[in-house]
This record gives C-alpha cells, structure tokens and sequence, in this order.
C-alpha cells in the first residue's frame, strides 16, 4: 500500500502544484509536501504546493503552464476552475542546449526487409492507393479479393493494403491543397513498406495521376503501377485488371526475406492521443528515454502535432542545430497562431475535453509534456507536413493534432514504425507502419490492455524508472520492426485511419 509521503509527484523544486498520484479525498495529508487537500481532487490532476495570488504565473515541470484566475490556497484542485491561458514570452535561444549525438560503437539491430534503393522496410505488403475518393471503393474491392486464403502460398507478403481517403477533387489542380495531397499520397505509394504499389483513380479528378506523378518526379514501373477507373471500362473490368496486376507482383514481393540490418534504418513516428495527468511523467519521456537510444543508435524519430508543442517550442529552438532549424520551427508556430485565428478559434481549443478529465488544464500544460516524447538529443530538421524526411536523428514534422491526420504526415514522410502514447485509451493503426501503445498509467493497461503494448504505470507506481521501461520500450520497437505483431496489428487497424490534412475549401 502507499504511505501518505507517496501519495503526490513533484516534478521540479520549484513547480508550484504536485500531481495526484491516486485519488485524494478532501482531507487527505500529503506529509513530503506539508499539505492537506482542501477538496477531493482525481489521480493525475493538480494540487497547490503553496499559496498563488490571482494573476501569478504557474509552474509544472519548472515552466508556465497557465495563470491564476483568482487567489489559490495550499492544497487546492488547480484546473479549469482556477487557471487559465496567458500571454508571456518564450526566450528561443536558438541552439543554447545544442550538443553533438554521443554515438554508441555498436549499434543495435533488427530483421528488416532490404529494397533494392537502399533503404529497409519493417513490412512487406503491396499497396492500392486511391488517387481520389471517387475510385476508393473499387479501391477496397481488390484488396478484398485477397484474403489470408489467397495469401497463403505468399507467406512472406503480409497482405494488399487499400489506402483510401474523402478528397482528390473539389479542390484546385494546383495550388497547396492538392500540393499536400499528392505529398501523401506519393510518400505511401513508394513507403519502403510496400513492396510495390498499385496508383488507382477515376479519371476525371482534380488529382491527376499523371500531374501527381510529375510534381513529385516520380516515373511509373514494375513497382508503380497506374490505371483508371474511366480508361479501364468500368467497375468490374477496374477490379478485374487490377486483381490481375496483384498477382503478377505476388511472387516478386513474396521474395523479400528479413535481413539482419543496424537500427539506423528505423524512422519512428512519435504520436500522443487521449493523454491525461500522468503523459508528461510516464509514457512521454519513457517513448523519450527510447527515442534518444535510438538516436544514439543512429535512428530517428520524428515529432509532430505543431498545436500541441505551443507553448513548449522554445524547448526545441534551444535544442536546434542551427539557428535556421530553429527559425523554421516558430515561423510554423506562428503560421498555426495566424491559421486559428483567421478560422476563428484559438491555440486553446486544445486540450480536448478527456485531456481535461484526465488532468490537463492548458495547452501549455499539454505541450511540455508532448515535447517529452523527442528526448533529449539535437533537433535536427524541420519538415512540412509529408516532407520525406532525410535528416538522421531527431526532427520536427508540422502536422495538426488529430492524431490520424498527424500520424499519415509521419508515414508519408518515411516513418516505419509509430509510437502512440495515452492516458485515456486508443484504438489505433496506420499500415504498412506497424503502430505500438504506451499506456501511462496502470488502470488503463489493465482495463484495456488488448490494445497496449506496454503499462509505462509503473512509473506512476513507483516499480520501475523511465529509463528502465525506456530501455524496454527501445528493445520492443526492435522486436516488432523485426515482425513481431503489435497489439493494433493482431486487430487488423491501419486500413481505415489513412488521413491526409485537408487546406482549404472543398468546392
């Protein structure tokens, strides 16, 4: 059982609040901290540590995670109720905390597949992408004709993968909309997952194939494959063709064997959703403690969801390489500012409202503790959304928040295999990018636990340090980029959460 001295964590000397490591009736003494919880305040929320004057600034992790909306006695809920957004300046200090990587002198390794470029899937599939959502059913119809009966005398092929979406048309055939669009779609097309590729579309679509294919200076081949519903003749004759080309792939992909390959090779998508109290103290610097091995390992791993590093970034800038890495990191903060408030909203319509039942208050509480799931080590680039990215080491995506929409950017850009913390629950996949749950706390991971990969809890509990479940964690990415199948895998998820960021109308 907990002793009253266990009841809290405190993050840095100088926070203000303390974080609820279980529920806490009102009453309850916290003896490390010297205080009495004035009301019943829920396992990960905020207890004040000493009195607060309305309009003072708070502190979490020793940064300012919001400002007092009225006077806060020792031992009060801090919240929603208390504590609110406020403008202050953030010190960038591009490239202060700037330190070369400590390389280790024998990288780890994994069984990846070794295509013919170079570069080294953790997947073997073949992929149909719809060009526009008008051929995203006939899209389905081939992958479905492949069943794991169909499949069976290609056991090293791990399936046909529809990659399916709701846009394509109604939008400019130039311009930045469509821009993005052909950006993911590309990067998915010629993903190092998918062994070959199937390009589908109507014919008709604001999304061309053919203008795809020149504005990313790709050419078709054996391993991209083109064709039309309209030039085909139809539904039936389009799955029929493109059944027939499956097939002929099927026993060149079926050669690809897993190799012995050194983790430089992995490209990890880090992905936070559903967080709660305990993300920023368990499961975000435990997938951090991984990411930063793995750097080490001569890896990379990118950070993403630019509306929830606001108010953290400058933690970033100080990290940057150079100053130009830097600078183009705020310039995509302040476009974020500019895009919310020309559609009428705000940088704090995050967190959502389970963030906020599982104990974060601002989005500035949110972000510090997001930042944590990049580590330690130098920011190395800056990348829009679906950039393939071509850095080593640990880099920036800009991405939205949503999760599915972030975690595609990620993909397209070359991530092999995704990391995705939560506090409150998920349910999530993103082939052909074999995606793994961190759980941060141990309720969560026994009440869901057919769906997390690993209880980062434990940290909460006291039972193990970051770094022990960090090392842990690096050693599972290993097992699972080798083949071993992830909680979401044995599911089936990844075919339906494809979603490209969509700018602009839909005329």
């Amino acid at each position: 059982m907990l002793q009253a001295v266990d009841l809290t964590i405190r993050l840095n000397p100088a926070d203000d609040v303390v974080i609820a490591r279980v529920d806490l009736p009102a009453g309850t003494e916290v003896i490390k901290e010297n205080l009495r919880a004035a009301v019943a305040v829920p396992a990960g929320h905020k207890i004040a540590s000493r009195d607060i004057k309305e309009g003072e600034p708070v502190r979490r992790y020793n940064q300012i995670i919001g400002f007092a909306t009225r006077p806060i006695r020792t031992g009060e809920h801090v919240h929603v109720h208390n504590l609110a957004m406020g403008n202050f300046e953030r010190d960038y200090a591009f490239g202060a905390d700037y330190h070369p990587t400590d390389f280790v002198a024998e990288p780890a390794t994994f069984q990846g597949y070794v295509r013919a470029d170079g570069r080294v899937a953790t997947r073997n599939y073949i992929g149909l992408v719809s060009s526009v959502n008008c051929s995203a059913h006939v899209t389905r119809m081939i992958a479905k004709y492949f069943t794991d009966e169909v499949l069976a005398e290609f056991p090293n092929v791990g399936g046909v993968v529809p990659i399916v979406h709701s846009t394509g048309c109604g939008m400019g055939s130039t311009g930045e909309p469509v821009g993005v669009l052909r950006r993911v779609l590309a990067g998915y097309a010629t993903h190092a997952n998918f062994h070959s590729s199937l390009l589908i579309g109507l014919g008709c679509e604001a999304n061309q194939i053919n203008d795809l294919l020149a504005a990313q200076g790709l050419k078709r081949s054996d391993q991209l494959q083109t064709f039309t519903i309209q030039e085909t003749g139809g539904t039936g004759k389009t799955v029929k063709e493109g059944i027939a080309r499956v097939k002929a792939l099927l026993p060149e992909a079926n050669k690809a064997v897993r190799t012995t390959v050194p983790a430089k090779h992995l490209t990890l998508g880090l992905q936070c959703g559903g967080s709660d109290g305990y993300s920023g103290i368990s499961a975000n610097p435990a997938l951090g403690a991984a990411v930063d091995m793995l750097v080490r390992h001569g890896g990379s791993a990118i950070l993403s969801e630019t509306p929830e590093i606001y108010g953290a970034e400058h933690l970033l800038t100080r990290r940057a390489a150079s100053r130009e890495i830097g600078e183009k990191l705020v310039s995509r903060i302040k476009w974020w500012e500019e895009y919310t408030e020309k559609l009428g909203g705000e940088m704090n319509n995050n967190p959502s409202p389970g963030n906020k039942a599982g104990g974060l208050t601002t989005i500035l509480e949110k972000s510090l503790g997001a930042v944590a799931k990049g580590g330690t080590t130098a920011l190395m680039g800056v990348y829009k959304y679906a950039e393939i990215v071509d850095a080593k080491g640990f880099v920036f995506m800009d991405t939205p928040g949503y999760d599915p929409v972030s975690a595609t950017g990620q993909v397209a850009g070359g991530a092999n295999v995704v990391c995705f913390t939560t506090g409150r629950g998920s349910a999530y996949g993103c082939k052909p990018a074999p995606s793994l749950k961190l759980a941060t706390n141990t309720a969560l991971f026994t009440r869901q636990e057919e769906d997390m990969d690993i209880n980062c809890g434990v940290i909460v509990d006291g039972k193990a340090s970051i770094q022990e479940v960090g090392k842990q964690f690096f050693d599972q990415i290993l097992r699972v980029a080798s083949g071993e199948k992830s909680k979401s895998e044995m599911w089936g998820y990844g075919e339906d959460e494809f979603a490209p960021w969509v700018l602009g109308p839909t005329m």
